[in-house]
């Protein structure tokens, strides 16, 4: 029987292969996707850092000898197979929202992010401070895109967004942090569009997240509070002594990138020399400390509890973290950021030893987790959902707020949005999305 031509019509625009329902799918099974890997992803990445702190601490010595050439091996096998692989996975993402189909071959090509998982759990075999979060964001946003291609709808950097947003969501079971992360970050605009697909990604991958590996939060439930005394004096000393120590990172991350000092230039001509003399600083400080290898998950939660470490760690740490970020091997910041705030924390709870210890050191994670990312609002749902500590919410709003501040007037460039450069043609086009991309601080 012959279908009519308006029946035929309605199908082709309403019916399972419609373009609308397509995406759909595209969507959904990209979400899935994205939940269960970055699940893989953060259960590998965990048992890599155990690895290595079962090893330091049966044979202290071995990170001498492992970790720097650990580093030059990973910095130089980066270099030759997946450059775009290199760093935190976050600026590639930005600058991927600029032209889709080109990234889809380099950016966020399943060779890029199939490398990019395989060396950064390297990273956490051989002791570096670096964390998975940026990873999982670069990760999603490819499953996202490859999901799109299947399902033949054309790609636009909404895609890429969600896909980034989705990652953030799913690594640290923190939707709503996944949401702020794509307005502060990861868009150019956000139109309503854009807000559809983030949140349907989001949600999806959350719920996946949440499905496998039951409700867990991140750091643990924190329940302390300040109240409006302590928190008027509390929060903008954590704001300023955050957002100036995250701005320094910041300010050295760029500047190691720009400089024409010779001895560098030299240097970074020679990815894995200058790899392999950063990773024997990480050894060293390491070695010497015993706290600062890995992620920094499990000091920051010790830290919030209440355990005791040097008050010299949030800088201990936050120097191991800036040489693993310009070494060259794949990693994010993410994870160790907290970890570095979380000691700032601890030196303010030495300023304020009357007040509630667990807030005071949020406050210290959230100021300088801002000034290294500047995205206040992020910095706040993430600290918020990872320690279920909502009633802290404005104390922590007022640190970031403050550090934000601090930060801009120390560097007035944004991080990821800097090294985002690196991976931009030099004449960008406009995004598939009809708007123009936003102008970035050059390289």
């Amino acid at each position: 029987m012959k279908i009519p031509d308006q029946a035929r019509d309605i199908l082709r625009e309403h019916g399972p292969t419609a373009p609308v329902w397509r995406r759909r799918v595209a969507i959904l099974g990209g979400a899935v996707m994205i939940g269960l890997v970055a699940l893989v992803f953060a259960h590998l990445a965990d048992w890599a850092g155990e690895r290595f702190v079962v090893l330091a601490a049966r044979w202290w010595w071995a990170p001498l000898i492992l970790t720097p050439l650990g580093y030059a091996t990973i910095a130089g096998l980066t270099a030759r197979f997946a450059p775009a692989a290199r760093g935190s996975g976050i600026p590639q993402v930005m600058a991927a929202t600029g032209d889709p189909d080109h990234a889809m071959g380099a950016l966020v090509s399943a060779k890029t992010v199939i490398v990019k998982l395989a060396l950064t759990i390297g990273t956490l075999l051989v002791g570096a401070s670096t964390g998975r979060e940026g990873p999982t964001v670069q990760v999603a946003a490819s499953i996202m895109g490859y999901a799109h291609r299947l399902m033949a709808i054309p790609l636009r950097a909404s895609v890429f967004i969600a896909g980034g947003a989705a990652g953030v969501a799913a690594a640290f079971n923190t939707p709503l942090a996944g949401v702020a992360f794509a307005i502060e970050e990861l868009a150019a605009t956000y139109e309503q569009r854009i807000t559809l697909l983030v949140m349907t990604a989001v949600l999806i991958a959350g719920m996946v997240s949440l499905g496998v590996s039951g409700d867990y939060v991140y750091f643990g439930i924190m329940r302390q509070t300040l109240s409006a005394r302590e928190t008027l004096l509390a929060a903008p000393v954590a704001g300023v002594l955050g957002g100036l120590m995250g701005a320094f990172f910041s300010r050295v991350v760029i500047a190691t990138g720009r400089t024409r000092w010779s001895r560098l230039v030299w240097l970074r001509a020679r990815p894995m020399v200058f790899a392999g003399a950063l990773g024997a600083i990480v050894a060293v400080i390491g070695v010497t400390s015993g706290l600062t290898w890995g992620t920094g998950y499990s000091a920051a939660r010790g830290i919030i509890t209440g355990a005791d470490v040097p008050h010299w760690f949030g800088l201990a740490k936050l120097v191991t973290t800036l040489a693993t970020a310009v070494s060259g091997m794949p990693g994010g910041i993410f994870a160790p950021s907290l970890a570095v705030g979380a000691g700032v924390g601890d030196m303010l709870r030495w300023i304020f030893p009357t007040y509630p210890g667990g807030a005071i050191v949020l406050l210290g994670m959230v100021a300088y987790f801002t000034g290294v990312v500047r995205a206040p609002l992020t910095a706040v749902i993430i600290i918020s959902e990872t320690t279920g500590s909502r009633g802290l919410m404005l104390p922590l709003l007022g640190s970031a707020l403050i550090a934000d501040v601090v930060a801009q007037a120390v560097s007035k460039e944004r991080l990821y949005h800097v090294l985002s450069q690196a991976f931009v043609p030099p004449e960008a086009p406009q995004q598939h999305d009809g708007t123009s991309r936003p102008e970035l601080p050059p390289r």
